[in-house]
């Protein structure tokens, strides 16, 4: 990653530890050359449709699941958190199929008002206008990204992923953190939530708070960190967690997902 470009992607949006008040504002010369390095793009107008219809070609012709497990991975012992988003972007879109936002209306919105994103818990607009794929991408590379159900961070995620696989590889050290973070959420009690496996991760690997809240909402939209109970009540503030608000210690892990990602790894 370019450190000039990454540099001017930081200021525009973060200054002293918190985001820039003001408004965000850049140099055109900065912009042109953090967008020449594939960190800063035009602000984007697409349809919800043409939105799918890129996630399918992405699918079909450049993503495996072997790929976003390698970048996941990849990223546990050099901190590369903006490759750790990838899995669950993968997950969410893999099996969406081609669709218009008005094909399956529904009812009782959760999460769109079209019916094939709701079901995946995808959060889809039936258009954007403007969109700033900007500041979705400052999350990705500050924090591992935050709205990482949405329709479009999805599609930004994947295309950027695609971009950006130089040597992906595996080291002893990622497969040794991936079987400590296992290890600490079989050791959570029963009533743990979210926020006492954070506190469990925190000396596997290097990272800070927002960045582990993040890795486990990446492994509960991916399918491996899910509750048993989606009644429970929110533990906290309630807008801490999406994925993982009302997963507890008791629920553990699916061993059906952590195969199907890490079995080689495990």
């Amino acid at each position: 990653m370019d450190q000039k470009a990454r540099k001017i992607l930081m200021q525009t949006y973060w200054q002293s530890g918190g985001w820039r008040s003001g408004g965000y504002t850049y140099t055109e010369e900065d912009f042109q050359y953090a967008k020449s390095k594939g960190l800063m793009f035009d602000r984007l107008t697409i349809s919800h449709d043409e939105c799918v219809q890129r996630l399918q070609q992405l699918h079909e012709k450049s993503l495996t699941k072997e790929l976003v497990v390698k970048a996941f991975l990849h990223s546990l012992s050099t901190r590369k958190v903006h490759l750790r988003s990838a899995l669950s972007s993968w997950a969410l879109t893999h099996d969406l199929p081609m669709h218009t936002y008005d094909e399956q209306p529904v009812a009782l919105v959760s999460y769109s008002g079209c019916g094939y994103c709701n079901e995946q818990k995808i959060m889809s607009n039936a258009t954007y206008v403007n969109e700033d794929l900007n500041v979705l991408n400052f999350e990705r590379i500050k924090w591992g990204g935050v709205r990482l159900n949405w329709l479009i961070y999805c599609l930004l995620d994947l295309e950027c992923l695609v971009k950006e696989q130089e040597a992906l590889n595996v080291s002893e050290d990622d497969v040794a953190i991936l079987q400590q973070m296992v290890a600490a959420i079989e050791s959570c009690n029963d009533t743990d939530a979210a926020r006492q496996l954070e506190k469990r991760w925190k000396d596997v690997f290097k990272s800070n708070q927002h960045e582990r809240d993040v890795v486990m909402e990446i492994w509960g939209y991916a399918g491996l960190l899910v509750s048993k109970d989606d009644y429970r009540k929110e533990r906290g503030r309630g807008t801490d967690f999406m994925s993982m608000a009302t997963w507890r210690g008791q629920d553990g892990y699916s061993q059906e997902k952590m195969k199907f990602y890490f079995a080689s790894y495990l």
